[in-house]
């Protein structure tokens, strides 16, 4: 019999005669116990994937959107640190990475007013998918501003998806290929935490996802209120949260 699927949690078996809808290739159970509040959890290792938001140079590096607002990007680039740990870490643990970023359209033709005015309030300056004076276009997918600092090294097997909305589920391919890939925990990393991480992370739980935020992995420059009330919705809405060094941990049982 042939396979027939992209990815073994979603796979059929068929040939002439018979087409096996069983999905018999679904691993069981891996259950890792993690640190968290408002409770601790037990996610399925199997069935879980890191999301990566927004980790780019328009809001991680000089000379992108944010520095070119006057906006300090330190509390963006605090992630960095704790990723550059935990991405090859969970990357060896067989667990997902999934890289959900910016990236719009030259022509702007799926992009309304309302974005348009949440970028430049009051139409002066370089707005999105407009150049930076001595620049390059702000979050123009492909170009420099879209793509993940240096400091975060992609590799082939993981997931890129581009986005053109706050949240990361809105008109893309992000459901879908969670779906397919048989996955329904996620771990929420990235920036701003009060803005794209946040909306993506309710969406997905609006969608039947189980939710955690990363603490040390997401910030945001927005004012600290704002961090605080992220966090206590997260936990008291949404899902869940823990940090890099208990999600590690739980994986090594230490």
């Amino acid at each position: 019999m042939k396979d027939m699927g992209s990815h073994a949690a979603n796979r059929w078996r068929v040939d002439a005669a018979t087409a096996d809808l069983s999905r018999a290739d679904r691993r069981p159970a891996r259950p890792v116990a993690l640190d968290a509040q408002p409770q601790r959890v037990v996610v399925d290792a199997h069935r879980s994937a890191l999301v990566v938001v927004d980790m780019q140079n328009d809001f991680c590096a000089r000379g992108g959107y944010l520095d070119y607002r006057g906006i300090d990007i330190t509390p963006d680039r605090a992630p960095i640190a704790p990723l550059v740990k935990l991405v090859p870490f969970l990357r060896a643990q067989g667990v997902p990475i999934v890289w959900l970023n910016w990236g719009v359209r030259r022509d702007l033709l799926n992009i309304h007013p309302s974005l348009l005015h949440a970028h430049t309030h009051d139409g002066e300056g370089a707005g999105l998918g407009e150049t930076i004076p001595g620049g390059a276009p702000i979050l123009l997918e492909g170009g420099w501003g879209a793509q993940i600092v240096d400091e975060l090294v992609p590799e082939p097997g993981d997931v890129h998806v581009t986005k053109h909305r706050f949240s990361g589920f809105w008109d893309t391919p992000l459901d879908s290929i969670l779906r397919n890939m048989g996955l329904s925990t996620l771990f929420f990393a990235g920036v701003n935490a009060d803005q794209c991480v946040m909306t993506s992370l309710e969406d997905a739980s609006f969608l039947g996802y189980d939710v955690l935020m990363l603490r040390d992995c997401v910030g945001t420059t927005s004012p600290d209120y704002c961090m605080q009330a992220t966090e206590y919705n997260v936990k008291l809405l949404y899902g869940f949260m823990t940090d890099s060094a208990s999600l590690m941990a739980g994986f090594t049982g230490k």
